[in-house]
This record gives C-alpha cells, structure tokens and sequence, in this order.
C-alpha cells in the first residue's frame, strides 16, 4: 500500500507539472491560468483530467482560402491582404461621427473583412414573421442554399424547413446544411436523419463520438444563418424550432429577432458557412454560383464578424469592446445571458463614469435559472454606476442586439457571456448609418416599456443566502 501511494503521488505531481507547464506556455489570461494551477494541484486525479477535458484550446482550424479567380473568391478571398482600416474610416467619416468611424478602422483590422456598402437590413421579429419570408425564399431558389443552425429540430418548424429543403434539392437547387453536433442533438438528431433521407448533404458541426475527441464538445456553433443563391441571407438569433412562434408553443415560447439581408454584406454570410462546411465536410464551395456578383440593395455599410475560440484577437469582443470604449452618448445591449468577462465589464463601467448612457435589457426569467442567479450578484456593479437595467417579463427573449449612439448596431448569434465570446463559433454583422440603428431602436424602445427597472436597493434586499448562493454562482462565470 505505501508503494502504491507513493505511486499515485508522484503520478499527480507529475501530471500536475504538466499541466502547470501548458498552462504557463498556453492560456494568456492570468486568472484562468491561476485557476488551472490551482485546479491540477488540488484535486488529484481529476484536476489534471478536468484541464484535459476543458482547458485546452484543441481548434487549430486554419482559414479557408477559396481558390477561385477574383471577384467570385467570396468576401474574404477577394479582399484580404492590404489593409483596408484607413478606406472604412474614411467611407464612414464621411457620413457619421469621428468615433463610429474609430469602430470600422479597427473591425477592419481584427476581422480582415471589409465594410461593405449598398445593403438592405429587414428586421423580422419573431419566428412566427421570419420563418415565413425564409421559407419563401428557400422556395423560390434556383441555384443553391446554404443554411446553418445550432438547434434544428424535427418539429412543425423544422418539418417544414426540411420539406422544403427537399423540394429545392428535388428541382435541382445545390443544398448544403450544418447542424451543431451538441444543439442539434448529441445522441439523436431526428432532423439530421430527415435531411439524410432527402437527399441533403449535411455536416454535425464538432460532432465527435471517439473519446480522445471528446474535449472538443465544450465548443459549438451558435450561428444560424440562411443564404439563397448566394445574394439573399438570413441571420440573427433564432434557431429552427417550434418555440420561436406563438402559434406553436404558446406555454414556452421563446422572443427572438431575425434579420433578412441583401447586398454584398451576404457574400460574408456565404463566407461564415464556406469555412464551417469545409471544416465539417472538407468540401470546398467554389462554384460561382455560391458567389455571384451582388449588386447594391440599399444604403447601409455592413460587415460580417465570425467568431470562435480560434480567433488570434478575440475578434468579436474586440469589436464590441472598441464600440463601447468609443460611445460619446448612449449605448444599448440586449442579450438573454449578460455575463461579461472582467475586459468588457470595466469597458461598460468607464462609459457610465465619463457620462454615457447605459441600457442593458435583459430577460426578468431566462431559461436557465443558474445564469439568472448569476446575472444579479453581476448586476450589482454596473447598478452603483447608473446603468440602466431593464426586465422584460415572459415569453422569454431570446434576442440579441446592440446599437452605439443611434449610428452603430450588431445583430446576430451571440451573447454577452464568456461562453460566446470565448468558447462558441459566432456569427453577427455590425451596420453602419442610422438607418439600422433606428430600427433597432424603436425594437428597444418597445422592450423597455412593458419591462420593469431593476434597482440597487432590489439587488442589496436580497436574503443574505440568496446573496451567497447568486455570488457563489458568479464565479463559475468561464464556464456558464
């Protein structure tokens, strides 16, 4: 026995130098490498295994370059390689403010896309307006459609997006489909089948059943996105489900935002699922049908912003993180999780400071009350500042969205939580010009008034194990 004891101690020292070792080379942030130090040498046996199975970043995906002759080489192709900061500033300065401008210089630096002009942007609220106009327009293909969604169920939703997927396929149209292997469902996924039995090639994003691979199930693809022949897309934040309409699930529905595009701004949308569809399938989209020439739509400047723990900048909490360090007035956040790491915490809090308004509408009740404990004690902060808090009552909404001094907005996938920014491939699209912004706004406006105010005084009420238990939850804030 005193053998075999001193065996399992040298074992975890071993394995904990290891992991102290890989820790130090590896994770740039000091409090996540501080935590898996103190992980590995405190909890022998399963420390070391826990930084295995969900500290290491295992995505090494390398950008896909489309070889295909320019202007059908799709929005990255054709445009990486110079940098166009100073063009996007100068096309923004020219119609908006000094600091919106700012915004486009560095989203085109951290993104290696450029800002788009000549875009129309619908906003489509609810499934139960979105899904009929996405299922028109899937109808009406003729070439090809590319679609994507993190949950793709094998409801009355999801039946009618797969019948209708089949029928474009059956007249020819080139389907390509991608289902989140852990959204879509892990261990049976009814839709995937269905989309097989049609006919439809379709990929299960980060899908792995092999044990060695299954570290890479802490990370998903949230996106959702709708491209027809290639000019039309759809984006936003609902997913294919029955729980997006009030027709369908009245007792649980879920509020959400979608939005139809059109314009150049869809050849990045094109763009986002390319990569996706090569990484899952290794086949790559370069038939110019995928990447016809688009011509202008409307008048708003767009560009698409993918995002994923292969990012080298954290390119989309870059993009946000520089829109609210350069706000002058007011800033808008809706999202249903609001749980920002620490570098767009004091981002927030510095804008309320310098006297910026601050708006975060959030859902009075989310899906998941562990996160809801969490929120308030993270709340408590940004309260003592003067941010605004706003509770939007049942159905719970879903939706995600920000807008910058009524002239910058992002629509699309992701949350404000560590788990998107950090850990999920996302996809959202940031409009310049007003004419968005607007839009949004009046979306806002309409939230606010039928929500209630969180106050201070509410959040220090609170029970003192009610306090406990919300402040214990925080700190599982990496990992939610």
């Amino acid at each position: 026995m005193t053998s075999l004891n001193a065996f399992l101690a040298l074992a975890h020292v071993i394995a904990s130098l290891l992991v102290t070792a890989h820790v130090l080379l590896h994770n740039r942030d000091v409090r996540a490498a501080i935590g898996w130090i103190g992980v590995a040498w405190l909890s022998p046996a399963i420390g070391p295994f826990l930084y295995y199975a969900f500290g290491i970043n295992r995505v090494t995906r390398r950008a896909l370059r489309l070889p295909m002759p320019s202007p059908r080489r799709g929005a990255r192709g054709q445009h990486r390689g110079p940098d166009t900061s100073a063009a996007d500033r100068e096309m923004v300065g020219e119609r908006l403010p000094d600091q919106i401008a700012t915004i486009a210089a560095v989203a085109a630096k951290v993104t290696e896309l450029p800002l788009l002009p000549g875009n129309r942007v619908d906003l489509l609220e609810s499934g139960d307006r979105a899904y009929p106009v996405m299922l028109e327009a899937i109808e009406n293909a003729r070439t090809c459609i590319a679609v994507m969604s993190y949950i793709f169920r094998a409801d009355e939703v999801g039946a009618a997006f797969i019948d209708a997927l089949a029928r474009a396929r059956a007249r020819g149209v080139e389907v390509r489909a991608i289902v989140d292997g852990i959204g879509g469902g892990y261990l049976w996924s009814p839709a995937v089948r269905r989309l097989h039995a049609a006919g439809i090639p379709v990929g299960r994003f980060m899908h792995f059943v092999l044990p060695w691979r299954m570290p890479f199930l802490n990370m998903r693809s949230h996106k959702k996105v709708l491209v027809i022949d290639g000019a039309l897309g759809f984006t936003g934040g609902l997913n294919l489900g029955n729980e997006n309409t009030r027709i369908l699930h009245r007792r649980r529905q879920v509020r959400d935002v979608h939005f139809r595009i059109e314009g150049p701004a869809v050849s990045q949308l094109m763009l986002t699922f390319a990569e996706d569809w090569f990484f899952t399938r290794r086949e790559v989209l370069d038939d110019p049908m995928w990447w016809p020439d688009i011509p202008s739509a409307g008048n708003v400047m767009a560009r698409g912003v993918s995002s994923g723990p292969d990012d080298r900048l954290g390119e989309l909490e870059s993009v946000m993180a520089v829109a609210v360090c350069e706000a002058r007035h007011r800033i808008r956040i809706v999202s249903p999780y609001f749980l920002p790491d620490q570098r767009l915490a004091s981002a927030l809090l510095l804008a309320a400071l310098r006297g910026v308004e601050v708006q975060l509408v959030i859902p009075e009740r989310s899906d998941h009350p562990v996160l809801d404990w969490a929120m308030r004690s993270h709340l408590e902060e940004f309260l003592q500042v003067g941010i605004a808090c706003h509770l939007t009552p049942p159905p719970f909404d879903h939706s995600k969205l920000i807008t910058v001094d009524g002239a910058w907005s992002l629509l699309g996938s992701a949350n404000w939580d560590v788990r998107s920014l950090r850990l999920n491939f996302e996809f959202n699209v940031e409009c310049y010009g007003e004419e968005t912004a607007a839009v949004i706004d009046r979306l806002i406006d309409s939230k606010i008034a039928r929500s209630k105010t969180l106050s201070a005084r509410e959040l220090s009420s609170r029970r003192a194990p009610i306090r406990f238990r919300d402040a214990a939850t925080r700190l599982m804030l990496p990992y939610l």
